[in-house]
């Protein structure tokens, strides 16, 4: 992804950034859309919320056992 810095005055124009908003150039053309970090975080929570059920969430805390960290990495370098 390709990465812009805002000056102040382009800063202003983009407001407060609370929702998605289109860019568009001089003549009305649009470049394409903006959605600001934390609108995005929350529809990616919220999609992540519908992909599993309150069973499925309940049932993998009561999950005991598994690896640390330091015994996975040492499996992934053939240790």
């Amino acid at each position: 992804m390709k990465t812009i810095s805002v000056d102040t005055s382009v800063r202003l124009q983009l407001g407060n950034l609370d929702s998605a908003l289109e860019l568009c150039d001089e003549s009305g053309a649009t470049l394409g859309y903006f959605v600001p970090a934390a609108q995005r975080q929350r529809e990616l929570y919220e999609q992540a919320r519908t992909m599993f059920s309150d069973a499925d969430i309940e049932r993998a805390r009561g999950q005991t056992g598994g690896s640390t960290t330091e015994e996975v990495l040492a499996r992934l370098r053939g240790e």
